[in-house]
């Protein structure tokens, strides 16, 4: 049914994520699938803020998350799961439903947190990936 489940995952906050890891691993073993493993650098943009980092500072956060992102993927992903690690720069939502109609995956599968009364009943995030997605996509609870 999935062959290609696109995974993002906030590193900053690995708590929320782990529900749906399982998850994902559980649907990638059960049908095969490869595991897209995205992590996204948000963008500072080009205005008053992005003066105050040094210039060769979105490269280092780059490196860094991608690093990141192989650390945690190699401590809780079985080594017998297809995994492609992706660390893409930019609007967090953006990134995602670029890279999953880049990819043409199957499913889209991410954590949302414990909605504040302003997200209603999903994340901003997650809101705007179930809206725009041109496939399935799996929100689960953190």
């Amino acid at each position: 049914m999935y062959k290609e489940i696109l995974l993002p995952i906030d590193l900053n906050s690995s708590e929320t994520q782990e529900k749906a890891i399982r998850t994902a691993i559980e649907l990638a073993k059960t049908f095969g699938a490869r595991l897209h493993v995205l992590n996204i650098v948000p963008d500072f943009g080009a205005g008053v803020v992005s003066t105050f980092f040094p210039e060769d500072y979105e490269a280092k956060a780059m490196a860094a998350a991608d690093k990141a992102l192989h650390d945690y993927v190699k401590q809780r992903v079985p080594g017998d799961i297809k995994v492609q690690h992706i660390v893409a720069h930019g609007t967090i939502y953006q990134e995602i439903l670029v890279f999953a109609a880049k990819t043409k995956v199957d499913l889209i599968l991410m954590a949302s947190h414990r909605p504040e009364l302003s997200d209603y009943l999903i994340g901003p995030n997650a809101s705007k990936v179930v809206r725009h997605a041109d496939c399935s996509v799996l929100v689960v609870r953190a």
